[in-house]
Parts: structure tokens; C-alpha cells; sequence
């Protein structure tokens, strides 16, 4: 199957109402210490401030995302122009924004399977809480974050 191919049937949706022409949005579980750490990564490759990042159990997440979205902490999700990516082809959909060796390293990704990239995602994801932590609250940003997050 091609890139293209698994492109139209991955876990895909039409785009969330007002992303069609907005950045993209990196949705998150804010209590998550490895979610926390996944959005510091994508801030520190993302100097041009692409990326927009809102938490599962926030107010945008709530008006752009279904129920099963936001209630299915275990997955991050990107919306984009094109669509709404969750699991391992949102972290491909993430490196293939963050720059050259990023993109080279989505495509790696790309290739392998999505249920194989899915079932590592998923375990990882089951364990994040007993490996990186649980927070009490959501991540705040810092005053020159403040801009890039969504409530």
C-alpha cells in the first residue's frame, strides 16, 4: 500500500470546524508528564511557531473534537487542513512539520505498518502515567508560550 494509499485510509476524519485554514493543532492529555514532554519537543524544533498546542480536557478540544476524542485520553490527536490524525500517524504527521531530519524520520515511521505503529504507540501509552508521571493539572505555559496554547 502506498503512502498516499494508507493516507486515505488511516484514521483519518474531515477537518474540525475553523481548521481549514488555521495551524495545525497538537492535542494533548495536559496531566500527562510524557504528553508535557512531547509538546517541550515540538516547541524546541518548531522555531517558526507552526503549531498550536490544546489540551484533551480543554475548551477547544471540547469544540473541535468528538466526545470519544477528549474521553480517550491514551491517544494525542493533530488536526490539520486535511483531517484529524491520532496515535502513531499524528507522531508522523508532527515530525513530518518540525524540519528535514524530523521529516526523514516520519517517513520512517511512515513505512512501517500503521497497526504495528499503532501497537507501540498503544503501549506506550498505557504505561505513560507509571513511566513519566501523572500532573495534578494541566501544563502551563510560560508567558512567551502563552500564544501558541489554546484553552
Amino acid at each position: 500500500m502506498s503512502a498516499a494509499t494508507e493516507l486515505q485510509s488511516d484514521d483519518r476524519q474531515n477537518p474540525p470546524v475553523g481548521s481549514e485554514t488555521g495551524p495545525p493543532i497538537l492535542f494533548f492529555d495536559g496531566v500527562c508528564g510524557l504528553c508535557s514532554r512531547a509538546v517541550d519537543f515540538v516547541m524546541a524544533r518548531d522555531p517558526e511557531g507552526v503549531f498550536r498546542f490544546a489540551p484533551l480536557q480543554g475548551e477547544t478540544a471540547r469544540a473541535m473534537l468528538s466526545e470519544a476524542d477528549t474521553a480517550a485520553l491514551e491517544t494525542m490527536v493533530v488536526a490539520t487542513e486535511t483531517g484529524l490524525y491520532r496515535r502513531s500517524s499524528a507522531a508522523v504527521r508532527i515530525l513530518w512539520t518540525l524540519g528535514p531530519f524530523w521529516r526523514l524520520c516520519g517517513w520512517g515511521l511512515w513505512i512501517i505498518p500503521r497497526p504495528l505503529r499503532d501497537l507501540g504507540y498503544n503501549m506506550v501509552a498505557k504505561t505513560r502515567y507509571r513511566l513519566f508521571g501523572k500532573h495534578e493539572t494541566c501544563r502551563l505555559p510560560t508567558p512567551e508560550e502563552r500564544e501558541r496554547f489554546l484553552p
